[in-house]
């Protein structure tokens, strides 16, 4: 009889244990934050951003980290602007690939370099850095130019200069072949280019 009342006892017993066992922690121990686009970007006094900024976030043991809410601030005097809201921070979460974005900054018309400053929370884990910007009083390129960054206008003369001496050359080579009952074919020598600084 009494082991027939101590069995149920020891299931109630049991359950009370199971229930009083610590819940796991909900959430990654450690926050890494890592700018995958944008970082160094320079834009013209006054313009829209037309690159965004790009972050991942991953875990201690590097793995994307999504449900993650972060914060993008930009400074609130000197160089800068707004974010498409017109608010001077946006809150974003990250996607399943750990991966969170802002564009659209409308750019004011300070000069010199600043730094957005982001964080990264995901239950009790935070992080934090920066990503630097730079507004120049350069003009911006024109729609549809090729300039690719700075100095990317001398990569368009040299390509100029190469284009137009390889076909000085192909005139010069097929100009100076004359055939004869001898020549059995054109023989076309490659030209040389000397590039300066244009």
């Amino acid at each position: 009889m009494t082991l027939r009342r101590s069995i149920p006892a020891l299931v109630c017993c049991l359950r009370l244990v199971g229930a009083q066992a610590p819940a796991p922690a909900e959430g990654p121990a450690i926050l890494q934050i890592r700018v995958t686009e944008g970082e160094g970007a320079a834009y013209p006094v006054g313009s829209h951003a037309t690159r965004g900024i790009t972050v991942l976030i991953t875990d201690e043991t590097g793995r994307p980290v999504e449900g993650a809410t972060v914060s993008f601030s930009l400074p609130s005097t000197g160089p800068g602007g707004v974010f498409a809201t017109g608010a001077s921070s946006e809150i974003v979460p990250t996607r399943e690939d750990g991966k969170a974005s802002v564009w659209g900054m409308q750019w004011n018309r300070t000069v010199g370099a600043f730094e957005i400053r982001i964080t990264a929370v995901k239950g009790q884990a935070r992080a934090g850095m920066v990503c630097s910007q730079y507004l120049s009083d350069a003009p911006a390129p024109k729609q549809g130019s090729s300039r690719i960054g700075p100095g990317g206008h001398k990569w368009i003369w040299i390509g100029l200069a190469v284009a137009a001496g390889a076909g000085a050359g192909l005139a010069l080579a097929g100009s100076a072949a004359k055939p004869t009952a001898s020549t059995t074919g054109i023989v076309i020598q490659t030209p040389t280019i000397s590039l300066g600084h244009p």
